[in-house]
């Protein structure tokens, strides 16, 4: 694939699922929440022409850097800015970006991230164990595997990484230390718990959980949500793609809770809450990839998207 006349080893999700959850109209204003290598931000550039805008975020600035670049062509119409998501809010303020008519999330792990060596994301090469979306932050996933406690891994693994068998996985990782690579990581924990013919590396929740973890990804998502929901005008539209249980449960949970007008515990005898709907939920059950998208995009297997209108 080609993206402004670049290679480009990323497949963005559901483009026209996107485009049409997220109503893009002409002259419309849009942010990209994770610009990843921009495959999302240039399908909602073209389908906003005349005249639309995106301003699009991305902790990584080794992806703001390429975004950038292969969105050039774009001129003054794209901007990428190298911030955490959790910092929308402040950002499109300080941009003059509000309101929009939508936000997108694709939450999963970009190609620029899994296949770009030294950042460890990938267990198929013995990269160091980093895991971090930004370098300026502190805690690596080295500091997860060789500093954490049995009990404290075991707890991450179930958690975070939904894997029953996170206390066998502790214990063979303790066992191990010092592990210094990704690989490395990912041959204990293939040794504790064989694949026994599954087609899912028997490490892939473990990373998931170490890398959820580094990022604090559940914390600044739910912060996220909220702010994408104040940028919005009438009308506008909040996007999200979420690729694992906990995402997607944090995601239907808020555009559940924005939806409604009482948050007040089932059954309590007087609403006292006093909390008024701001969205409007456009999927019940999530949008899933098409089986022509899972074959030609296998990371895109997971993905789920939900929607909502402000109101």
């Amino acid at each position: 694939m080609t993206l402004m006349g670049l290679e480009t080893r990323h497949i963005p999700v559901m483009v026209p699922e996107c485009l049409e959850a997220l109503n893009v109209q002409p002259g419309g204003r849009y942010i990209d929440a994770t610009a990843g290598e921009g495959g999302h931000s240039q399908a909602i550039l073209q389908a906003s022409e005349p005249g639309g805008q995106v301003l699009a975020f991305d902790a990584d600035p080794e992806a703001v850097g390429v975004a950038s670049e292969r969105l050039s062509g774009f001129g003054d119409s794209f901007l990428a800015v190298n911030a955490n998501f959790r910092e929308l809010r402040i950002t499109a303020l300080r941009h003059d970006f509000v309101p929009v008519h939508g936000v997108l999330f694709d939450l999963g792990v970009s190609s620029l991230q899994l296949d770009r060596e030294a950042r460890g994301f990938s267990f198929r090469r013995a990269d160091p164990l980093d895991m971090r979306f930004s370098i300026d932050q502190r805690v690596t996933a080295s500091d997860v595997v060789n500093s954490y406690t049995q009990d404290e891994l075991a707890d991450l693994i179930f958690h975070l990484g939904e894997d029953r068998r996170a206390r066998r996985i502790a214990r063979a990782i303790v066992n191990s230390r010092p592990i210094a690579t990704s690989l490395e990581l990912a041959e204990v924990i293939e040794k504790a718990i064989p694949r026994r013919g599954s087609k899912i590396h028997p490490a892939t929740r473990t990373f998931q959980a170490v890398r959820i973890a580094v990022n604090d990804e559940l914390s600044a998502l739910e912060t996220a949500l909220q702010q994408a929901a104040s940028l919005i005008g009438q009308g506008g539209r909040m996007v999200v793609i979420s690729y694992h249980s906990l995402e997607d449960r944090i995601v239907k949970r808020f555009f559940q809770k924005e939806s409604s007008d009482c948050v007040c515990a089932p059954g309590a005898p007087i609403c006292t809450c006093e909390h008024t709907a701001t969205l409007k939920m456009l999927t019940r059950k999530p949008v899933t990839p098409s089986e022509a998208e899972i074959e030609s995009n296998p990371r895109s297997r997971s993905a789920k998207l939900r929607s909502a209108e402000r109101i």
